[in-house]
């Protein structure tokens, strides 16, 4: 089977694939939906970032395609829904680069309550400007965390150790780390906040998510900083904000519209302003995050095709199953109506092997069953389960 790699992953996900078997394709750039659709037949599992665009007809267009991995924590840029209508599992690293994403944006906060971006400008400037106009310590100051899921929480636990009070807001019921408190809205949180810290997920619902109106309800002078989605933030506004002095500084590290490709032309109306970090897209760019996050999703991609195992799916029912080390595997991907269980076991025992492990989960309209078996498992098994009325698709796999 072939994979295809895209965006600079790690290395080591070429490595965790290669090993168990895969023919792979790695590529540094992202590709437009005609180029993908070009690269695709024959390609089993699709490796991608944050920029490649995987759409409802990439998906239709691509029958051998059996995974989708999102080497990153975000999957908007996949559609889920028709992945899932197709039977193909899509795995992203909902943890992998926590901990980098929370140390830039400490660093982050330290260098824009400095403004540090300015000092060193104006050094490799050759002008000397010793002076604290404008600098800040960032202890006793107030950070407001919107979104506090994996990212927040842990940037709130270490941002209290560093002497900054805590304050988030969260769609969700979310449990106070520390000494955090919850804000009972977005508006209760910006008027109160020196510093704003976005780390919202990338839902429909959370585009425009921050323009003028926040902007404005944010304290004079306060700081603001986007790690999260790029489409969540309406830089015009950012820039007005900035450039009125309302806002004393910010630190972007995610944008509307991204570059393709390493080198290519970067545009924003944030260039080229004063005590302004941006970063391109590097939150989870180190070396550490990298590699976990390559070892992570290779293998759950791996997984996926050898086995059959779908946990942590985002968007196929989950079964938590063991590695299948002796006998014969059955993965029948259904849909969710009573009865299906009941057929795949009697199919089973008329073929007389018995059933060492079963494992079922359903989600929404489609369930998901997983049969190990102590043998060889007759090929007419599956060929009446493929052609069910309920059948998405049976596979079968072997130790």
């Amino acid at each position: 089977m072939k994979a295809l790699l895209l965006e600079n992953i790690h290395p080591l996900a070429v490595e965790v694939l290669t090993d168990r078997g895969f023919e792979v394709e790695l590529l540094p750039g992202s590709l437009s939906e005609a180029e993908l659709l070009e690269k695709l037949p024959g390609v089993s599992l699709l490796g991608i970032r944050s920029n490649t665009n995987v759409t409802e007809r990439v998906l239709e267009e691509a029958p051998d395609l059996l995974a989708v991995g999102c080497f990153c924590i975000g999957t908007n840029q996949v559609d889920l829904a028709a992945a899932a209508a197709r039977g193909i599992a899509v795995f992203n690293a909902p943890f992998s680069n926590t901990r980098s994403v929370v140390e830039l944006v400490i660093g982050e906060i330290i260098m824009l309550a400095r403004r540090l971006a300015e000092k060193t400008e104006k050094m490799h400037a050759g002008v000397w400007d010793k002076s604290a106009k404008g600098s800040h310590e960032i202890r006793g100051r107030t950070l407001g965390i919107v979104g506090y899921g994996n990212i927040g929480t842990q940037l709130s636990n270490l941002a209290e150790a560093m002497g900054l009070r805590v304050i988030f807001f969260d769609t969700a019921d979310r449990l106070a780390h520390g000494n955090a408190q919850r804000m009972k809205t977005l508006d209760e949180l910006l008027e109160r906040a020196d510093v704003v810290s976005l780390h919202v997920d990338g839902r429909p619902g959370n585009a425009g998510l921050f323009g003028a109106e926040q902007f404005a309800k944010m304290k004079p002078r306060s700081l603001f900083i986007n790690a999260a989605r790029g489409m969540v933030v309406d830089t015009e506004s950012l820039r007005e904000h900035i450039l009125s002095g309302h806002i004393a500084g910010a630190a972007l590290d995610v944008f509307p519209v991204e570059p393709k490709a390493q080198g290519d032309e970067f545009e924003s109306p944030l260039r080229g302003l004063d005590n302004v970090i941006l970063t391109p897209h590097v939150g989870g760019s180190t070396q550490e995050a990298q590699e976990e996050i390559g070892h992570f999703v290779a293998n759950k991609l791996a997984g996926f095709a050898h086995e059959g195992r779908t946990e942590l799916s985002v968007n196929l029912p989950a079964v938590i199953a063991p590695q299948l080390q002796s006998g014969t595997r059955v993965g029948y991907l259904h849909h969710n109506v009573p009865g299906v269980l009941a057929e795949v076991n009697q199919l089973v025992a008329d073929s007389g092997v018995n059933v060492t492990g079963q494992y079922l989960a359903t989600t929404g309209e489609q369930g998901y069953v997983v049969t190990d078996v102590d043998g060889p498992l007759p090929q007419d098994v599956l060929t009446t389960l493929g052609g069910s009325e309920h059948c998405l698709w049976v596979r079968g796999f072997e130790a």
